[in-house]
């Protein structure tokens, strides 16, 4: 099995960490844009070839780990929807990091301050969630962590009124799998 991406990348990070916990024997191997754009029809990263099987999508290759090794993936609605909440913050997060690395002054623009409210709100959202102190952690949860965990590396979140979510990440970042797919500093 061989899973392509980057190190900073939280969608990536969040698919190594499964195929840690996995026991599944993979390789990673480091991808850049321009390569990613050659080798996936979405021209991003994470994929994963295994065998003839060929995804493209995170959270598909998170369904196929879990399914592969017998473990639980997304085991309710509640916990699907908290993914997919912090699957839409991160997307719009991740939008504006690259709209602004590319010049675009994002405090100006309608759509991406619609795109800021929304990671505002869905910030204020998890700081509502129970979450766990210690694992086993829920694919929901991971998600998370390694969503904030990106936002607080590329400072493109706050978190210092969010007891919950600090508390929260400093837990998690004492779990080896999170811990070991840290990305470099």
């Amino acid at each position: 099995m061989k899973l392509y991406g980057s190190y900073t990348s939280p969608f990536v990070r969040h698919c190594r960490m499964a195929l840690m916990t996995s026991g599944q024997t993979f390789e990673f191997i480091e991808t850049d844009q321009a390569s990613s754009a050659i080798h996936s029809p979405t021209q991003r990263v994470p994929f994963l070839q295994d065998k003839d099987t060929f995804l493209t999508d995170s959270s598909a290759i998170l369904f196929y780990i879990r399914q592969q090794a017998g473990q639980d993936y997304l085991a309710s609605p509640a916990e699907l929807d908290t993914f997919c909440m912090v699957n839409t913050a991160l997307d719009s997060t991740v939008n504006l990091f690259f709209l602004e690395k590319d010049g675009v002054d994002i405090h100006v623009v309608a759509y991406t301050q619609r795109q800021a409210a929304r990671i505002a709100s869905s910030i204020a959202q998890f700081e509502q969630l129970t979450l766990s102190d210690s694992a086993p952690y829920s694919d929901a949860e991971l998600r998370l962590a390694c969503y904030l965990d990106w936002g607080l590396f590329r400072q493109r979140i706050n978190i210092d009124n969010c007891p919950n979510l600090k508390r929260f990440i400093a837990a998690i970042a004492t779990y080896p799998p999170f811990a070991d797919t840290k990305p470099p500093q």
